[in-house]
């Protein structure tokens, strides 16, 4: 083993150098095309059958000669290679510091000449700057960042590693604490349901009031940027600060008016908060945007049904169920436009009437969507509201003939019924 930490010993400081003298080695390195395929072959099979001592010379003697030629073997190998020894029992401190350094050289070698794996050595050098060579944690956090930069969909792990380092950078200069709650929240927003991030947040401030003070702080210094504007709407929302929310997301859509999102939010809080008059322009913004969106006429159509605008309400309702292919929900809806009118006015034959309507619809809406479980359950709610036998015989009313639905409660609705 001491033999094999002499050649890593003089290999490193023989030919890996400096980054940059890598070209220049190169150039100065024999072109015979035989003896290097010969040299790799050996490699790769010293390799292949786990004799790691053996190959390491030969794969040093290849990157020294071309360092591109068999990058896509090479560099993978080698590595396995220095982690192996690295790894092992029966290395001294002073040995495996040998290694770590030969590594990072290696990783640097990678990045120069295999460019298609850049995100892959960049996230290894990141990952042994940080445990292996005990770099300074703003030294290491920017080899992270340049690792995520190359490809963000990198592991949650190494997501994770960088979120510590700032939380160490915060905690030796509290000025770099506004990184690390960016940093969280970012990872907040990209994992919602992992309860981690935002006990990183909690860790990090002493309630979400200075979160949202902070977020607020960094919008108003760059109002442009709808990225931090949105930061701060969504903390307002998880604090449960609807106005907040309110007028950051009209202000977000004055500078960016095409963002469904945005509008998405801001029309449910406007009905939150019983701003009727203000969702329904929302509801009709959305409709612009997104014509073919069932959801935004049935919203609207709901928004009119609580103005007391039922006429438009069912409009709105058969539109919504129209662009959504005989959607189900839309005429329950209906239906319940119906009921809560026949609520609203009595119990004579003509309420029945309206009652017997809103069963038919209810109907007519189960058969569309059987999951329209609620509609199902009307029709049994209104089975004793609806005209019985002696009703319809005693006005003389036969089977099959239609009654015209009128009334100073109905003139909206302009619809009859058959008599069964």
């Amino acid at each position: 083993m001491k033999t094999v930490f002499s050649l890593i010993t003089l290999l490193f400081f023989s030919f890996a150098g400096p980054v940059q003298a890598a070209g220049s080695l190169t150039m100065a390195a024999s072109n015979d095309s035989i003896q290097l395929i010969t040299k790799y072959s050996l490699f790769s099979e010293y390799h292949k059958n786990r004799d790691y001592e053996s190959a390491y010379p030969y794969g040093w003697e290849v990157l020294k000669t071309d360092p591109k030629r068999f990058a896509k073997w090479i560099y993978f190998k080698m590595e396995d290679i220095v982690w192996f020894f690295r790894d092992s029992s029966n290395y001294d401190d002073v040995m495996k510091k040998a290694v770590e350094d030969t590594t990072l050289y290696l990783y640097n070698l990678a990045l120069e000449h295999y460019t298609d794996r850049q995100s892959y050595f960049q996230l290894k050098k990141a990952f042994i700057s940080e445990v292996w060579l005990k770099w300074p944690d703003e030294q290491a956090a920017v080899e992270y960042e340049k690792a995520i930069a190359l490809d963000s969909t990198v592991s949650i792990y190494y997501y994770n590693r960088l979120g510590q380092l700032y939380k160490s950078i915060a905690k030796a200069n509290p000025e770099k604490k506004e990184q690390a709650i960016d940093f969280f929240t970012f990872l907040s927003e990209k994992e919602p349901n992992n309860p981690q991030w935002n006990t990183e947040l909690e860790g990090l401030v002493e309630s979400i009031d200075e979160l949202i003070e902070l977020a607020k702080k960094a919008w108003d210094q760059d109002p442009e940027n709808l990225t931090k504007g949105w930061k701060y709407t969504s903390l307002c929302l998880k604090a449960g600060k609807q106005e907040l929310a309110v007028a950051a997301l009209e202000t977000l859509v004055q500078k960016a008016p095409a963002t469904i999102n945005y509008w998405n939010q801001l029309s449910s809080l406007y009905f939150k908060l019983d701003r009727l008059d203000a969702a329904m322009d929302a509801y009709k913004k959305l409709i612009e945007l997104e014509p073919n969106t069932r959801e935004h006429y049935l919203n609207l159509g709901i928004a009119l049904k609580d103005k007391g605008q039922l006429s438009a309400a069912r409009a709105q309702f058969q539109k919504a169920s129209e662009i959504g292919n005989n959607w189900g929900l839309p005429i329950y809806y209906e239906g319940l436009l119906y009921e809560t009118a026949a609520r609203n006015c009595g119990f004579e034959f003509m309420d029945k009437c309206v009652y017997q309507l809103a069963v038919e619809t209810y109907r007519r809406a189960y058969n569309m969507d059987p999951t329209t479980i609620q509609a199902k359950e009307r029709i049994s709610a209104l089975q004793s509201s609806i005209p019985q036998k002696e009703d319809y015989f005693f006005r003389k009313l036969k089977s099959g003939q239609r009654v015209e639905i009128s009334g100073s409660c109905y003139g909206w609705i302009g619809r009859s019924i058959t008599v069964p």
